[in-house]
């Protein structure tokens, strides 16, 4: 066994490893960027060392200073947790070089696998199921375009070496197929400096269906049951759950020997991932092979009571598997969702900025968080938006939603833009509840999922309003006048008569108001209803309000009151003249830039008249393309940057002039 090992990574898997290397009694040296300097992975490690600044090809992918780290600290391993360099042939093989012990797989597995063309044509020799396609070294655009044709539409253009959602576009139309094959190139390109596509046939409605496996040095190789992973947006997982819904034995059985064959045709040891496309008639084909742990590995933990990370350590030391393929278990049911800093509201925009209230329920037997953020962390533009995984487990699968539910309504984020409700909305819609689940699932139930904004009712105002109170009495608890001075109470009091104040909220562009009268000893009306309650110091408010008993959470940012309550969230910003609120709110107009980021296309011509919706140039940001669109009929004048530019947040990005009513 190791007594230290390096993580190679940030974020939750860095804090996964180091709770298990903790259990076993194993040092850890972590690495950050200049970015990352009090990230909690660094916070939590027994050592850790700066590799760079913030950019990931400037820190966490430099292959040389991550191992000159890990022989200075004396580390006999690296764990490379997932993405950054956890598939990289030339770090597999210069550990083992440097006679560092990887924890993956063995450098020719990953060679095997690291191209979904050659991966695919390994696995036609295995007698593993594939999707009709070209898978071909032969990249020229006309070809792939012959071959789309061929194949017949729709089809799926892939990046050969992708992963994550990235470099994939679907095709429905011949006439689509250039400008698709271009955008996902360049995508490709800036993601993995490869742009090498294949071209599938996209099935209808199909499922995403992975497999878990794992090897050992001894030559045995088994599944861990599957992870169904069909909810997706933009080919990227938002919600796993294992077992997947439907699953007969026979159809598991078949999956996992597919699978087995898929990992022992490159002589796998270690943790890995077989995934399949699934249609509608249980018919399955292989899409590629993960040869890392995969983020979604918690359900198969919380399904089989194994830790894969204890499994993947102590595998590398070269231990047998501690279970066989018979011995595995299978309990309950368990679910996943991934909590991003993003907007779906602005098409899933990524947020950054600081946490000022980052609340995740509380861990049990039912409710795990695996987290590499704190309250008071910033999400930075450098790296994924992901703020946590929320990981339940229950008996059935009925009740695992159940739990969810109740789970993410106790998620608590303020500081940046979150996709809390709309995991609550997905887990909760009809459709997902049945089982119902493939990978068009979220584009279909988009008005559903994503409705448009509504202002906050009354009981959210009445808590509003309650906490406004209750933080101006704290203030003058905690002045400098005397306790006993009546200069010191907030009970309202007047000589005659009772004093009447009027709040006002600005919610979903629509200003409300909440009408307070303070009465005689301490009474309260709120909205013309008998109030009392209480509210705690993490900003609970329990309030009577009438005959009605409201419990949620208040928490104050700035101007802006967030309201959570009944598994939903509004902020209500305060209208003060006094204050001059709202100020700060405002919002720029025109073609600005939603975020920080560099232009990667140019599509739209100078002095074009364009209509509403053309697309005028493409942004790359976190990792992501975001295509700027005009915003009615006009003229494009000019381009305020150029190819290749950086922009900030908020930069005008083009002039455009709308075209006469």
């Amino acid at each position: 066994m190791f007594t230290k090992i390096l993580i190679a990574n940030r974020g939750e898997i860095a804090c996964r490893v180091i709770k298990t290397c903790r259990k076993l009694g194993i040092r850890t040296v972590a690495v950050y960027s200049e970015a990352d300097a009090g990230a909690r992975h660094v916070r939590l490690a027994d050592e850790a060392y700066c590799v760079g600044s913030a950019p990931s090809r400037e820190s966490y992918l430099r292959v040389e200073k991550i191992l000159e780290v890990a022989k200075a600290s004396g580390a006999q391993a690296v764990h490379p947790g997932y993405g950054f360099l956890s598939e990289n042939e030339g770090f597999a093989k210069s550990c083992a070089e440097a006679g560092i012990v990887f924890i993956g797989p063995p450098v020719e597995a990953i060679r095997a696998m690291g191209s979904k063309s050659a991966a695919k044509s390994l696995m036609e020799k295995a007698g593993v199921p594939l999707v009709p396609g070209y898978h071909g070294d032969d990249q020229d655009p006309a070809l792939l375009q012959r071959q789309a044709e061929r194949i017949g539409f729709p089809v799926l253009i892939k990046a050969s070496a992708g992963g994550g959602g990235k470099g994939m576009r679907v095709v429905e139309k011949a006439a689509d197929f250039a400008a698709a094959l271009a955008s996902c190139q360049r995508e490709a390109r800036s993601s993995f400096g490869d742009d090498k596509v294949l071209v599938e046939k996209y099935l209808v409605r199909p499922r995403h269906i992975e497999i878990q496996v794992f090897g050992d040095s001894q030559g045995n190789v088994i599944s861990l049951h599957e992870r169904d992973c069909s909810a997706q947006r933009r080919h990227q997982k938002v919600v796993e759950e294992a077992p997947a819904p439907g699953m007969t034995p026979e159809r598991r059985a078949a999956m996992g020997k597919a699978a087995c064959d898929a990992a022992r045709a490159v002589g796998y040891v270690g943790a890995g991932t077989v995934e399949f496309i699934a249609s509608q008639d249980a018919t399955f084909y292989f899409m590629e092979m993960n040869t890392r742990l995969q983020v979604e590995h918690p359900v198969t933990e919380m399904i089989t009571g194994q830790d894969l990370v204890e499994w993947q350590i102590r595998v590398a030391g070269g231990a047998p598997l501690p279970l066989t393929q018979d011995q595995v278990p299978l309990r309950g049911h368990s679910i996943e969702v991934r909590v991003y800093a993003e907007e779906p509201e602005k098409g899933f925009l990524p947020s950054i900025g600081a946490l000022r209230h980052f609340a995740p329920p509380a861990a049990s037997a039912h409710v795990r968080v695996d987290t590499g953020v704190e309250q008071g962390d910033v999400v930075s533009p450098h790296y994924d938006p992901m703020l946590a995984k929320l990981i339940v487990w229950d008996e059935t699968r009925e009740r695992a939603c159940e739990r969810m539910l109740q789970a993410l309504s106790e998620f608590r984020v303020v500081g940046v833009g979150n996709n809390v409700e709309f995991l609550g909305r997905l887990v909760g819609c009809d459709p997902f509840r049945a089982g119902q689940v493939d990978t068009g699932l979220i584009e279909r139930e988009r008005a559903t999922l994503i409705p448009e904004a509504e202002p906050a009712p009354a009981d959210a105002l009445a808590l509003a309003g309650f906490a406004v109170l209750a933080s101006e009495a704290r203030v003058r608890s905690t002045s400098t006048v005397e306790a006993h001075s009546p200069w010191a109470l907030a009970d309202g009091w007047r000589l005659n008569g009772r004093l009447r104040r009027v709040l006002a909220f600005k919610t979903a562009e629509t200003s409300r108001e909440v009408t307070i009268v303070h009465g005689g000893s301490g009474s309260l009306e709120i909205d013309g209803r008998a109030s009392s309650g209480r509210v705690d110091a993490d900003g609970r408010v329990r309030l009577a309000w009438g005959d009605a008993r409201l419990d949620g959470h208040v928490v104050a940012h700035g101007e802006t009151l967030h309201v959570f309550a009944g598994g939903r969230r509004w902020s209500l910003q305060r209208l003060d003249p006094l204050l001059h609120a709202g100020e700060d709110q405002e919002e720029a107009g025109g073609l600005a830039a939603p975020m920080s980021g560099k232009i990667i296309a140019l599509v739209a011509s100078i002095g074009a008249e364009v209509e509403k919706g053309a697309p005028l140039l493409v942004m790359e940001a976190m990792k992501m393309e975001h295509t700027i669109v005009a915003p009615a009929n006009g003229t494009l004048k000019a381009f305020r940057f150029a190819l290749g530019d950086q922009v900030p947040e908020g930069a005008e990005l083009v002039d455009f002039e709308k075209a006469a009513s």
